[in-house]
């Protein structure tokens, strides 16, 4: 195993902590080569123009959000900015006092890149794009005095950059948007710091009043509850515009729509939804990949789930043809399973080699006690009803770290009884024919 210290204690602290890690998910990736083939074709598509929408949907604890972790990865690699965001009480597709515009909110807060993985890339996004057009305006002009005390080089810049953004201007909240580019830029030149934290402040949806944007930036218009979703698609448009392959946009928890107990908002949030589906299959937004996660509940709950909105229904039911066995992953609704008693050993395997390699150790964990371990803790009361992957993997690791600090502990009581089986390949055929 061989794997960064930072990669391998992401994976561990996250795995203990009971969240997905946010690097290295390829070292633990198991049972989900389908998945992740289609995800790449999806986004080879989006970056070729289109725009796509899918539902990951699972019971908790079937890997919905590693699933979207592993979007990430795979759009880092492929230059996508990507955004985050779960559903809560206060954030949600539709719904006043700043409980719509604070999912866009959350989204850019938590906006990243490759090269700033862990959210509040905006900054780094504009600047890079400011400055490349520096250089290609310095190239195509042969300046000799390249600097932002040159007023001619300036104002090259920026009717370069307002030729870009007047682009955007025929889109719906596209002229506000593109008016505050050119504040940034201005910002940016003349080391006005305040007036880029103002613009940034602005793209990130966290102006209240029209009144105190307009005093602030001169602009007439600000990002809320009833237009953010219009600022969403320009600034997929934007991103596509620099450079980048796209925009994309993973929600989460999604349970928390499907809690909404005023029908009448709860089925304005769906309306949303129809809205986002719509647009991205029709054409309507380019570049543009949005995820939901959700529980089969969310989907196909007929008195408050989407099944209960006639237009998502019928757009969201399943492929007939489908079974566990012949899987269509190009359609909207991805069912994921949750693994396999097999392919939860083989994720063991690794996690027990991440984790000697990142304690500086050989492992003596042999397969069996692995295979044990599994068996003892889906053979408790209630396991098949409330037991998870990350239960399991969670308490494995709680394993390893006493083995690791008190090797002369009696590991019976951890593992059970040892040597089980002899042979790996033994092992893997035998737990791959277990129910489950």
């Amino acid at each position: 195993m061989k794997i960064k210290t930072r990669d391998s204690s992401a994976i561990l602290n996250s795995l203990f902590g009971g969240v997905v890690p946010s690097r290295g998910l390829h070292y633990i990736m198991v049972g989900r080569a389908d998945e992740a083939k289609q995800i790449l074709i999806d986004l080879q598509n989006v970056k070729k123009g289109s725009s796509i929408i899918k539902f990951f949907i699972g019971p908790f604890g079937s890997g919905k959000s590693f699933i979207q972790a592993l979007i990430q990865q795979i759009a880092f690699s492929e230059n996508f900015v990507i955004a985050k965001a779960d559903f809560t009480p206060e954030r949600r597709l539709y719904g006043g006092e700043g409980k719509a515009v604070a999912i866009y909110t959350e989204l850019m807060k938590n906006l990243s890149i490759s090269t700033v993985p862990d959210g509040n890339a905006l900054p780094t996004i504009l600047d890079k794009w400011i400055s490349e057009v520096q250089s290609s305006i310095a190239k195509e002009k042969d300046y000799d005095l390249v600097g932002l005390d040159n007023p001619s080089f300036v104002k090259d810049i920026e009717n370069e950059i307002v030729n870009l953004v007047s682009k955007m201007d025929e889109l719906t909240g596209g002229y506000d948007f593109s008016r505050i580019l050119i504040q940034y830029f201005r910002g940016f030149v003349e080391d006005d710091t305040d007036l880029q934290r103002r613009a940034l402040r602005w793209l990130r949806g966290e102006y209240g009043t029209k009144t105190e944007a307009r005093a602030d930036l001169g602009v007439r218009e600000v990002i809320n509850d009833n237009n953010y979703y219009d600022y969403i698609k320009v600034f997929s448009q934007f991103v596509k515009q620099i450079g980048y392959s796209g925009f994309v946009v993973n929600f989460d928890e999604a349970i928390n729509l499907y809690k909404i107990t005023h029908s009448q908002t709860r089925d304005k949030n769906y309306e949303t939804i129809l809205k986002i589906y719509n647009d991205t299959l029709q054409g309507n937004v380019e570049g543009l990949y949005v995820t939901i996660g959700g529980t089969p509940e969310f989907l196909e709950d007929e008195r408050r789930g989407l099944f209960s909105y006639g237009a998502l229904k019928r757009r969201l039911q399943s492929n007939r043809f489908e079974t566990t066995e012949f899987r269509d992953y190009s359609q909207p609704v991805i069912k994921l399973l949750p693994l396999q008693h097999d392919e939860t050993f083989v994720l063991m395997q690794k996690l027990r080699d991440i984790h000697a390699f990142h304690h500086g150790y050989i492992s003596t964990v042999a397969d069996g006690e692995i295979m044990s371990f599994i068996r003892g803790e889906y053979s408790r009361p209630g396991a098949d009803e409330h037991l998870t992957v990350g239960d399991v993997i969670r308490t494995f690791l709680g394993a390893l770290n006493i083995i690791h600090q008190n090797p002369s502990i009696n590991r019976d009581g951890l593992f059970g009884e040892k040597n089980v089986y002899a042979e790996s390949s033994t092992i893997q055929n035998r737990f791959s024919r277990m129910e489950g």
